[in-house]
């Protein structure tokens, strides 16, 4: 709108009015009343209009907002050294939830006898370091009222802590010198290797865990998806002659390029950056980059049995070798959509198995996110073993129904809705916010990546999903792992 020249007359001239000046007892008009009314009327709608978008404009920009998939305002700082700090304040008071995701898991170990180093790190960093040795840090944490804990995966692994707002100093002064300086005794070393076998041994006890390891190993032939996180257990048992090679690991992974700080909850970024440059800006970048070998195409359908040395119900686990994580292609996303349409609680195979003909106790899939191709995996619980076969071609004859009829857009629809509000809805604390976002950091280190993504699912069509299934869903790219009782025997 372009603004109107004033006069430069201390009184506006009567004759550049269409309303003509007359005694103060009546008005006289030069043009008909419908006229005026007319003009009026118009008027009054414009700005009625002007005023409504701009009452609306607060309005488009928050529903523009919440089409993001992670709706929460964060910035994004760079050290020197190659540190990424991603900061993200949110109205949940008091309370501070710090992640240190540190992008090194079970696909970092691509030599030979030595997997399984990342967990035990995941075990190491509460040993102590220099100056805070294991119990002076304990008394720390526990003073501060801090909730602390660790996990590794294949490609990550992450560090977390939950406090108050006021002990983020103290919180990040002993992060840095455990990230730069972790000290820990060959004798304690030891003591840590032993928890470790402890929890392999724990885990092979289980039937499930065992099929799981069986399957990878059966599935990957080179590339260090071949073992699970927990490292093979002819290397953990070489874990306690291998003190120095794991002051090597240390220093080749815990280093600030391979590392991003999370910092979620009712903090200021500026004060928050300052903490961190204070107590993180002199970490040394390294030089080591892991050659990881690339998983050669699959040529023919593979197949492996366990057999369980005590009673237990037999399992099925039927996978596919799917594309990794990406927030561009389609393929990934395509097949997270179709996941839980065809092995879901709500799919028809679940309904009929689990449900009506009550031959399973449970059905499930997987297909998580990772930086190397992932298996899209169906795991069956049987309640008798007899049924194997049956239930085998039941979950086959699942992939192929999908490789060739499309789901209908109205179910496409639906799945996409329940997976963007299930993300949001998990978002409930400080704690959970940065919990959600470690994942996708450990694959990108910025939460771009799943507005990224969420926005890539919005273009899925019926069609996308029934190309990616026909193209993922084929023997080639089968491995099958069975489990059962030794007495047991399938027919």
């Amino acid at each position: 709108m372009s603004k109107r020249k004033e006069s430069t007359k201390s009184k506006r001239d009567p004759a550049d009015s269409p309303v003509q000046a007359a005694p103060r007892s009546h008005l006289v008009y030069t043009h008909p009343l419908s006229t005026i009314i007319k003009e009026l009327t118009l008027i009054a709608m414009k700005f009625l209009i002007i005023a409504s978008l701009i009452l609306c404009l607060p309005f488009l920009a928050l529903a523009q907002k919440s089409r993001k998939a992670f709706a929460y305002d964060y910035t994004i700082d760079d050290l020197p050294n190659g540190l990424r700090v991603v900061t993200v304040p949110t109205d949940y008071p008091n309370l501070v939830a710090l992640y240190i995701v540190v992008q090194t898991g079970s696909r970092n170990e691509p030599e030979k006898g030595k997997s399984g180093y990342a967990h035990l790190f995941e075990h190491l960093m509460f040993r102590g370091s220099e100056h805070y040795p294991g119990k002076q840090r304990d008394e720390i944490l526990k003073k501060a009222g801090a909730n602390d804990n660790a996990y590794t995966t294949d490609d990550r692994t992450v560090y977390h802590e939950v406090f108050s707002k006021d002990d983020l100093d103290k919180i990040l002064e002993l992060e840095a010198d455990r990230f730069q300086r972790l000290k820990y005794p060959p004798d304690g070393y030891k003591t840590e290797t032993k928890a470790v076998l402890g929890e392999f041994n724990k885990n092979s006890a289980d039937p499930e865990e065992k099929a799981y390891e069986v399957l990878r190993a059966t599935a990957y032939k080179v590339h260090t998806y071949s073992h699970t996180t927990m490292g093979f257990i002819e290397d953990i048992e070489d874990f306690p002659n291998q003190y120095d090679y794991s002051l090597q690991f240390y220093g080749r992974y815990y280093r600030p390029e391979y590392t991003t700080i999370v910092l979620v909850g009712d903090l200021k970024r500026d004060e928050a950056i300052g903490m961190v440059k204070k107590y993180f800006g002199d970490w040394k970048r390294g030089t080591y980059v892991p050659n990881i070998p690339a998983e050669p195409e699959q040529t023919a359908p593979r197949e492996n049995h366990v057999d369980w040395p005590s009673d237990t119900l037999p399992l099925i686990y039927v996978a596919f070798r799917g594309p990794a994580y990406s927030d561009e292609k389609k393929d990934k996303a395509a097949l997270d959509l179709l996941a839980p349409i065809a092995f879901g609680e709500n799919s028809d195979l679940y309904q009929k198995l689990v449900l009506k003909e009550q031959k399973l106790d449970s059905l499930s899939y997987s297909f998580e996110d990772r930086a190397d191709p992932e298996l899209f995996l169906v795991a069956a619980k049987l309640k008798d073993v007899k049924d194997t076969d049956y239930v085998r071609q039941q979950i086959l004859d699942a992939y192929q129904h999908f490789a060739k009829e499309p789901v209908s857009k109205e179910r496409l629809d639906s799945t996409r809705s329940r997976l963007r509000y299930g993300f949001a809805l998990g978002m409930d604390s400080s704690e959970a916010i940065a919990g959600s976002l470690a994942g996708y950091i450990g694959l990108r280190r910025t939460p771009l990546t799943i507005d990224k993504l969420f926005a890539l699912y919005d273009t899925i069509t019926p069609e996308d999903m029934r190309a990616m299934a026909t193209k993922y869903f084929v023997d080639s790219r089968r491995t099958i792992v069975t489990l059962s009782s030794k007495k047991e025997v399938a027919k």
